[in-house]
């Protein structure tokens, strides 16, 4: 669920002030009339040639942002829930597949996700599903170098050349696509519940003496129960130029209270990828996530000590979804040859990576720990 979003008015001269910006619209600065570009920083639209605010203003308590129904959404798609709301170019990498969008004055001669410069126009039969809502950028370029740098201080395997290296000029900040997905779930389950209990076995010792200790046996009892949960805002990412792995570290996103709808003037100044998961594949994706959810909190239901042979049977309903934009920031680079990427959350600062490990620094610290272990059994041998 999300709370109203922005809608951004005309900047003084261009219309009626009561007449939203069309999605063409374009966010230029009153001073010297460049493109302005949303701020972070300063939640705001700034000129980036002479920093003036543009007085075009998020209006937060306007616009509704809503939950689509799926099973309708999977039967047809219509053209005007389609497309970006404003010109872009649109380009794909042949090394990462990634989908790249970004306004069309813009030259791109490297992909901004893996660094190849194997990039080619992307022409598509129908444009991109248009998202409802996005969630702005919260941490600027300067918090988000300065994360960086504290991170490499914290990777105490990464080689000292690396963390001395000027790696976060590299630093930029991405819209990735998401889904988010909504049902109302009843989820019977059937188990073995084991209940511990201990026998006394008597043996014979090395010595040949009788001796006894207690052996744990296990009893089984048929189990049943029923788990009734909501899932609100199920996260399925549907890019392929971040590793899906790192986008779950820097999780969650506050998409239940945070989000405003969806305005070209908030991509003003960055790179979008467009999603490669489509409706069909997030929605099958999310269902398994949830069925993994749901046999875990089965699972918990199941009574004693252990368990085996637990059954699900999940039924959903109610189901709905939402297609959003999500800010991050990412480093790429490459190491001895190795591609890595670093990825930090734009909106909370939670930061995950990928670095190269210096093999000088695993193998003092593996002759450390022998000399420890030498030590402490010559100590024990006296």
């Amino acid at each position: 669920m999300a709370k109203n979003p922005p809608n951004l008015p005309p900047p003084p001269g261009s219309g009626d002030a009561s007449e939203p910006l069309s999605a063409k619209s374009k966010f230029s600065c009153p001073v010297c009339g460049g493109e302005a570009q949303w701020n972070p920083a300063k939640q705001a639209l700034i000129c980036v040639y002479c920093g003036t605010e543009s007085p075009a203003k998020l209006d937060q308590e306007s616009g509704e942002i809503h939950e689509h129904d799926l099973a309708q959404a999977l039967r047809k798609i219509p053209d005007s829930d389609r497309g970006w709301g404003a010109q872009k170019k649109t380009v794909r990498c042949q090394h990462c597949k990634a989908i790249s969008v970004f306004p069309p004055e813009r030259v791109s001669q490297r992909c901004d996700f893996c660094g190849s410069t194997a990039l080619v126009p992307y022409d598509q039969e129908k444009p991109p599903i248009s998202p409802e809502s996005l969630l702005p950028f919260k941490i600027s370029e300067t918090n988000a170098r300065d994360l960086v740098r504290k991170w490499y201080g914290e990777v105490w395997f990464a080689p000292d050349r690396l963390k001395k290296a000027a790696l976060t000029d590299t630093v930029k900040g991405y819209y990735l696509p998401y889904w988010t997905f909504d049902s109302q779930t009843h989820c019977p389950w059937e188990a073995e519940a084991g209940y511990y209990y201990y026998e006394t076995e008597y043996y014979t010792d090395n010595n040949g003496n009788q001796a006894s200790r207690q052996v744990q046996k296990v009893r089984w009892q048929y189990a049943s129960g029923v788990v009734e949960h909501f899932f609100d805002d199920e996260l399925v990412c549907a890019s392929k130029g971040v590793q899906a792995g790192m986008l779950r570290e820097i999780e969650p996103f506050p998409t239940t209270t945070n989000l405003v709808k969806y305005d070209p003037g908030f991509l003003s100044g960055w790179v979008v990828e467009q999603y490669q998961i489509d409706l069909v594949g997030a929605a099958q994706k999310a269902r398994q996530q949830m069925t993994e959810q749901l046999e875990r909190m089965c699972s918990q239901q199941v009574p004693g000590d252990t368990q085996r042979n637990l059954r699900i049977d999940p039924h959903f309903s109610a189901d709905t979804f939402k297609h959003l934009l999500l800010p991050i920031w990412l480093l790429s680079y490459n190491y001895g040859g190795t591609a890595y990427q670093v990825v930090i959350n734009g909106y909370t600062g939670s930061i995950a990576g990928k670095y190269p490990k210096s093999w000088v620094k695993i193998t003092f610290l593996i002759l450390t720990i022998l000399i420890i272990v030498l030590i402490i059994a010559k100590l024990g041998s006296k």
